[in-house]
C-alpha cells in the first residue's frame, strides 16, 4: 500500500491536462502575459515624464524594478516548487494588476517608485512557474516527452504578442478619443484591463492537481530553505568568478551591456520626444517603432548564428558588442527623428546579434552542476548594473543633455568587448585541443 494513500484518496479538483491541452494553455497564457507589455514598452518613460517626473527621477524609478528583481530572484526561485506552480503564478498575476493600477494612477515620484517595486516583485514571482507547470504537466502523462518545440513556440508567441501590443498602443495614441485627457492615458488604461484579463485567464485555464500544491507548513519550510540558500548560491557564484577568468570576463561584459541598453531602451523615447515636440507625438511613433524593433532583434539573432559558424562565437560576440555600442553613440549624435529611428534599428539588430553569442560563451564555461548558478549570477550582475547606472546617467542627462548621456553610455558600453578576451583565448585553445571535452577553462 502506498504511504501516500491518505493524501491521494482526497478528491482532486482538477484532472491532469493532456500534453496537447497543456500546450494550448501554455501558449495562451504566454500571450495574455506579454501582449499587455507591448502596450507600454515604448511609452513607460514618456508616461513618467508627462506625469511630472524629471529624467533623473524616471531613471531612478527604472532602476528600482531591476534592483527589486535582483534582491528577490534567488529567494523566490524555490517558491513554485514549495507551494505549487498555480498558487505562485496566481499571486504574481495579482501583484501585476496592483502594479499596473498604481502606474495608471501615479502622479508623484513615490507612486511611480511603488509601481516599479511591485513590478519587480511580480517579475521575480512570474519567472519560471508557468514553464515549470507546462513541463511537469506534459511529463505527468508522457514521461520524458520532448518539449523543445513548445518552448520555441512560446518564444514566438511572446515576440508576436509584444509586437502586436506595441502596434495597438501606437494606434490608440493616434486615435486619442478622449480629447480632455492625455493621449497616453488610453494605452496605459488598456494595459491595466488586459492584466486583469490575464489574471482571470490564469484562474480559469491553469489547472494543477491539489497534490501538486503545497500550501502548508511543509511548503513554507521549503520556501524558507530556498531563501536561506541564496547567500550560499552567491558565494558559489563568486567562487566561480574568482577561479575562471573566461567566465569572469563574460559576466563583466553585462555591466557594460546594461549601460548600453539604457540608450536604446530608455533614452530613445526621451530623445524622440525632444525631436518631435512632445511625449504624445513620440508615443504615437514608438508603437510601430517598438514593434519593428522586436522583428529586427530576431533578425539579429539569426545573423549571429550565421556569423558564429564562420568566424567563431567569441569573435561574433566581440564584434556585436563593439558595433552595438557604436550604434548607441550614433543614436546620441543624430539630429532628426528619422535618423534616430534608423540608428535605433541598426543598434537593436546588433543587440539581437550579441545575445546568442554571449549566451553560448556563458554556457561553455558552465557545467551541469553549476549551470543555474552561472545563469543567475549573470542575470543578477546585469540587474545591478542597470539599477546603479540608470540614475547616474539620468542625472547626467538632466544636468547636461539627453544626447550627452546617450553618447557617454554608448561609448562606455563599447569597452565591454575587451572583457571577452579570455573567452576568445579559451575558444582558440578548445579548437586547437586534440580532445576538446577534456579541455577546462583557463583559471587565474
Amino acid at each position: 500500500m502506498s504511504h501516500q494513500t491518505g493524501r491521494d484518496a482526497a478528491p482532486q479538483p482538477y484532472a491532469v491536462l493532456s500534453p496537447a491541452a497543456a500546450r494550448r494553455v501554455f501558449l495562451a497564457l504566454t500571450f495574455t502575459r506579454w501582449f499587455p507589455v507591448g502596450l507600454v514598452i515604448g511609452l513607460l518613460t514618456l508616461w513618467q515624464l508627462e506625469r511630472g517626473l524629471t529624467v533623473a527621477q524616471a531613471m531612478t524609478v527604472s532602476s528600482a524594478a531591476g534592483l527589486t528583481i535582483f534582491a528577490l530572484e534567488l529567494p523566490t526561485s524555490g517558491f513554485a516548487d514549495a507551494f505549487g506552480r498555480r498558487p505562485v503564478f496566481v499571486v504574481s498575476a495579482v501583484v501585476n494588476v496592483v502594479a499596473s493600477v498604481v502606474l495608471l494612477l501615479a502622479h508623484a515620484f513615490w507612486m511611480f517608485l511603488a509601481a516599479a517595486v511591485l513590478t519587480g516583485i511580480f517579475r521575480a514571482l512570474d519567472s519560471g512557474p508557468l514553464e515549470a507547470w507546462f513541463v511537469d504537466t506534459v511529463h505527468a502523462t508522457d514521461p520524458g516527452a520532448d518539449v523543445d518545440a513548445s518552448l520555441a513556440a512560446q518564444g514566438t508567441v511572446l515576440g508576436v504578442g509584444i509586437a502586436a501590443g506595441a502596434l495597438v498602443s501606437g494606434a490608440l495614441v493616434w486615435w486619442h478619443p478622449f480629447t480632455g485627457a492625455s493621449a497616453l492615458v488610453l494605452p496605459v488604461a488598456v494595459f491595466v484591463a488586459l492584466n486583469v484579463v490575464h489574471l482571470l485567464a490564469v484562474l480559469v485555464l491553469l489547472r494543477e492537481p491539489r497534490s501538486a500544491e503545497h500550501v502548508d507548513s511543509s511548503g513554507a519550510r521549503r520556501a524558507l530553505a530556498s531563501a536561506k540558500e541564496s547567500p550560499a548560491v552567491v558565494r558559489e557564484g563568486l567562487g566561480l568568478l574568482r577561479t575562471n577568468a573566461a567566465l569572469r570576463g563574460i559576466v563583466c561584459v553585462e555591466i557594460f551591456w546594461a549601460v548600453g541598453m539604457l540608450v536604446f531602451e530608455t533614452f530613445q523615447p526621451i530623445r524622440l520626444a525632444e525631436l518631435v515636440g512632445g511625449e504624445e507625438r513620440a508615443g504615437a511613433i514608438m508603437g510601430p517603432v517598438a514593434a519593428a524593433g522586436w522583428g529586427i532583434f530576431a533578425l539579429g539573432a539569426a545573423v549571429s548564428g550565421w556569423t558564429s559558424r564562420r568566424v567563431g562565437v567569441a569573435r561574433t560576440a566581440i564584434l556585436a558588442r563593439v558595433l552595438n555600442g557604436l550604434g548607441a553613440v550614433v543614436m546620441g549624435l543624430v539630429a532628426g527623428p528619422a535618423a534616430l529611428i534608423a540608428a535605433y534599428s541598426v543598434t537593436y539588430l546588433l543587440h539581437g546579434s550579441a545575445g546568442p553569442a554571449h549566451s553560448a560563451l556563458l554556457h561553455r564555461e558552465a557545467r551541469a552542476r553549476n549551470r543555474a548558478t552561472v545563469l543567475s549570477i549573470n542575470s543578477m550582475v546585469a540587474s545591478v548594473a542597470f539599477g546603479v547606472s540608470a540614475p547616474l546617467f539620468g542625472l547626467l542627462a538632466e544636468q547636461v543633455s539627453t544626447q550627452a548621456a546617450m553618447v557617454c553610455a554608448g561609448a562606455f558600453s563599447v569597452l565591454g568587448a575587451w572583457f571577452y578576451r579570455s573567452a576568445r583565448r579559451a575558444e582558440t585553445a578548445r579548437l586547437g585541443a586534440p580532445v576538446a571535452p577534456e579541455v577546462t577553462p583557463a583559471a587565474t
